[in-house]
């Protein structure tokens, strides 16, 4: 005989653009949907859906690749870094011109039909993958062609169909996302032009998967807010319990600013990385940045990020991680899925999916020796 059949959860982290070097603000997020994925999955059948191919056809991805090219032409991006590239899409964004749907849509159309990745963003996420595998991050297909269920037409007609969408094209307007019935306000989601925005593609990404699952868990930036109030809603539609996950960004010097602004020079993870690698082992880095970005500066965006704390955080998973070797060894029955399950039980509180804060500031309580296959399992 079968047991019960395993919950299904599917992880859906909002994507960060890769035109610019990930910052500590995108290195909480990631390490957040990191520790949430592989505690749950001991647990649930966790799908992490983080899908750059989905995101791709935004105005603020397909703008810098016509600017890259009007402005720079087929030169080589293979020499350049991260925070090069950052620089450029800088310049981009204070151009203060906006691409044409008519300039973009070369550019769409080739992510449609070929899954293309203009050289700047695809050295990008090469680059992150290098970061990924240093911190220990699972990554979900950050190089892999990952198109959403739906098209673009498809998507639109499924919302209209459900009462949810108010499609206004045939008369020169654009597509909103309609959720007034639940006291949400007209979102535009397609602009006259054809030009779909972040949560079109959303949509297009979620939609199709929704009644796949028992529970959707979104994380996402604060200031996403309100879109994601409206996804909440539509992907409730669909059958299963919708968790959101704001996650706020990290003050630099008591500032929050987008990255499109820069100002991230000394901050970048290819930065911390250079500084921090040479001091420490990689388990004691791997630990002690999920102990500082998630146990340590928590879900909100009070904590300015500091540098001696991020220190004291790897100091003190070096210390973690000595007491977790020095335990006897466990007997082979504590190394069973069920041992594990007991240990993360706790950190679930009312939902499928496992609380990083939660699991994570567990470890710093006095005096408590962490469990070696928890660690190994969740953290390293």
């Amino acid at each position: 005989m079968t047991g019960p059949a395993r919950p299904r959860v599917l992880l859906a982290p909002v994507t960060v653009t890769p035109s610019k070097p990930l910052t500590p603000s995108h290195l909480k997020g990631l390490l957040w949907a990191d520790v949430m994925y592989r505690a749950t999955a001991p647990l649930a059948e966790v799908t992490y859906r983080y899908s750059h191919t989905t995101y791709h056809p935004t105005e603020q991805t397909l703008g810098f690749w016509e600017f890259l090219d009007r402005t720079h032409g087929d030169i080589d991006y293979s020499g350049l870094s991260e925070t090069e590239i950052g620089e450029l899409y800088v310049a981009y964004r204070g151009e203060g011109a906006t691409a044409t749907a008519g300039d973009m849509r070369p550019y769409a159309d080739a992510v449609e039909r070929t899954g293309f990745v203009h050289p700047a963003s695809a050295l990008v996420l090469r680059l992150w993958a290098g970061h990924y595998e240093r911190l220990g991050l699972y990554d979900p297909g950050l190089l892999t062609h990952q198109p959403p269920g739906y098209g673009l037409e498809e998507m639109v007609s499924d919302l209209v169909a459900a009462g949810l969408g108010l499609d206004q094209r045939r008369l020169g307007g654009p597509v909103y996302l309609d959720a007034t019935r639940f006291g949400l306000p007209l979102r535009q989601i397609i602009t006259a032009e054809g030009r779909p925005n972040y949560l079109a593609c959303a949509l297009r990404e979620l939609l199709p998967l929704a009644p796949r699952y028992d529970e959707i868990v979104v994380l996402y930036d604060r200031e996403l807010d309100p879109d994601y109030q409206l996804l909440e809603r539509v992907l409730a539609q669909r059958g299963p319990t919708v968790r959101r996950v704001p996650i706020g960004r990290v003050p630099i010097e008591g500032r929050i600013t987008s990255a499109r602004h820069g100002g991230w020079h000394g901050h970048t993870v290819d930065a911390l990385l250079r500084t921090l690698g040479d001091h420490c082992s990689p388990e004691a880095l791997r630990l002690g940045v999920r102990l500082y970005f998630i146990a340590g500066l928590g879900p909100g965006q009070r904590e300015s990020f500091r540098h001696e704390l991020l220190r004291r955080s790897i100091a003190r998973a070096g210390q973690l991680l000595e007491r977790a070797g020095n335990q006897p060894d466990e007997p082979a029955v504590r190394r069973t899925p069920s041992q594990l399950t007991r240990l993360l039980e706790p950190h679930r509180r009312d939902h499928l999916h496992i609380d990083p804060y939660r699991l994570t500031s567990s470890l710093l309580k006095r005096g408590r020796t962490p469990s070696r296959p928890l660690l190994s399992e969740v953290f390293l």
